[in-house]
């Protein structure tokens, strides 16, 4: 896989409702590091297709806070082994598989830094499901098993200072003083990165965004 392109988000609305045209249900993968704007674009593309598509996050398999807090990991929360990847997995292949009856996915709340069961419903008629988060290209076991499940997978490139001022921004957002933001964006946030960094090739497009996030 090249450098990453410079497209419009126009450009990829397009390429998503061509993916959702060839149905019954195409799954659509987007990802990249921590700040990159997966979410934001993946929100866009939602949108801009309509009923037919729905967006569920892998951030809805965080595992509990408490759970994080008794496996001591709570510090690196947002690491691989922070996520219930077995349960992403399996849910995948459900959606891969349209079901005559709704599926029901988690949304991670960032208001409470928790997951909350059963939040999105996916109708049979949805045709596209986007999903996003930092660790769908991995290919350690259970990550691994995502790839073959998307239809399509991008990766997301962003500038790395304008990422990391993303992230401290959006950390202050969500209560932490100026000082933990710079933290956990250069410390925990910047491991995790360098970890997806190397999953490029294994994505069928590398975009950056004409009109990038701001921040």
């Amino acid at each position: 896989m090249g450098p990453a392109r410079v497209v419009p988000v126009a450009e990829l609305v397009a390429r998503a409702r061509a993916l959702a045209d060839t149905g019954p249900r195409q799954l659509l993968g987007i990802t990249g590091a921590p700040g990159a704007g997966k979410s934001t674009l993946a929100a866009q593309i939602v949108a801009a297709v309509g009923p037919a598509a729905r967006l569920v996050t892998m951030d809805g398999f965080h595992l509990a806070q408490a759970e994080l807090v008794r496996l001591g990991r709570a510090e690196r929360k947002g690491a691989a082994d922070t996520f219930d990847a077995n349960g992403y997995v399996s849910l995948l292949r459900r959606l891969r598989r349209p079901e005559p009856t709704s599926v029901y996915a988690p949304e991670f709340r960032r208001e409470w830094e928790e997951p909350v069961a059963g939040a999105v419903e996916v109708p049979p008629s949805v045709r596209l499901v986007v999903t996003e988060g930092n660790y769908l290209l991995l290919p350690d076991w259970p990550w691994e098993e995502i790839r073959p499940l998307l239809h399509e997978a991008w990766f997301l490139d962003l500038d790395a200072e304008q990422r990391r001022r993303r992230l401290t921004a959006r950390h202050e957002a969500y209560g932490r003083s100026p000082a933990q933001a710079r933290a956990w964006a250069g410390g925990t946030d910047e491991v995790n990165a360098e970890l997806v960094a190397g999953t490029t090739h294994r994505a069928d497009l590398v975009v950056r965004l004409a009109e990038p996030p701001p921040g």
